[in-house]
Parts: C-alpha cells; sequence; structure tokens
C-alpha cells in the first residue's frame, strides 16, 4: 500500500458525528452467519485494514464467561476476553482515531458487570469513560480529541 494514502488530508477537529465512520457489522464471523467460525483474529483483521467500529455480540457463556457469538444460529462461540485482549492489541497499530466497540448485549447483569471489568482491566486508560449529553451532537468530542481512545456504543 502506498505510504502517502495513510495521512489524513481533512479536518478531524470537527464533532464525530460529522464523519463517515468505516464501520463492519458481524466483525467476529469468518463467514456466513449462520454456520461459520467466530474468531477474534477478525477483529485484528479489520482494525488493520482501517475499520474503526467494529461488532460485539455478547451472550452468557458458561462459567459466568460472557461469550461472542452470532445468536440462534450454529456460528461458533468465543470469549469476550479474548475479542478485547485482540482489539486491544490491533486497535491502534494502523491509525490511532478513535475505535468504537458496537457492543450487542444479550447478557445478564452478571455477566454485563464481567464485560465491563474486562474493559476496564484490559483496555485501561484507552477506554473512554467520559459522558457527553446526546442533547446536541455538536457537543460530540473529535476524531482529534479521542485519538487513541476506545468508545463503547450499546
Amino acid at each position: 500500500s502506498n505510504p502517502l494514502h495513510r495521512q489524513v488530508h481533512q479536518d478531524m477537529q470537527q464533532p464525530l458525528c460529522h464523519y463517515f465512520i468505516a464501520s463492519s457489522h458481524n466483525t467476529y464471523l469468518s463467514g456466513d452467519q449462520l454456520l461459520s467460525q467466530s474468531r477474534a483474529e477478525m477483529y485484528a483483521r479489520v482494525l488493520q485494514a482501517g475499520c474503526r467500529c467494529v461488532e460485539v455480540d455478547c451472550w452468557d457463556g458458561p462459567d459466568g464467561e460472557p461469550v461472542v457469538h452470532h445468536g440462534y444460529t450454529l456460528t461458533s462461540k468465543i470469549l469476550f476476553r479474548d475479542v478485547a485482549e485482540t482489539i486491544n492489541k490491533y486497535a491502534f497499530i494502523k491509525n490511532e482515531f478513535p475505535v468504537i466497540l458496537s457492543i450487542e448485549n444479550h447478557c445478564s447483569i452478571q455477566q454485563q458487570k464481567k464485560i465491563a471489568q474486562y474493559l476496564k482491566e484490559i483496555f485501561g486508560d484507552k477506554l473512554d469513560l467520559s459522558s457527553v449529553s446526546t442533547g446536541d451532537p455538536r457537543q460530540l468530542p473529535s476524531p482529534q480529541d479521542l485519538k487513541g481512545k476506545i468508545l463503547v456504543k450499546v
């Protein structure tokens, strides 16, 4: 790939909602959405390809460990913890702009607490815990302000 294409040539100081964001649907799937394998490595692949918003479908798993898979199908299950660790490792290798975790939550309160614990433990200071008033989108921070940050959208 051409190194010149990695340079951002636009104003990145506007509110986040002013931008198109490269997003991935069913990020964890390696194939079709009924029978394929769920793989944590898929997050590494899409993040390195420039994706900035990844989907994480969370469900109650055995032994109190939340899992990621496409619900009500035969797709395989992977541990939420492994997904978070993969995202943490690959989120900012190719670019520093924020990564949005689009979490589809199907978990019990107990496993939601486990997810919150993993988010804090694994992402540490990268996890953006600031809150914004949703009333005025012009108040949203900019991609520049959020460099190196992981945002959670539920």
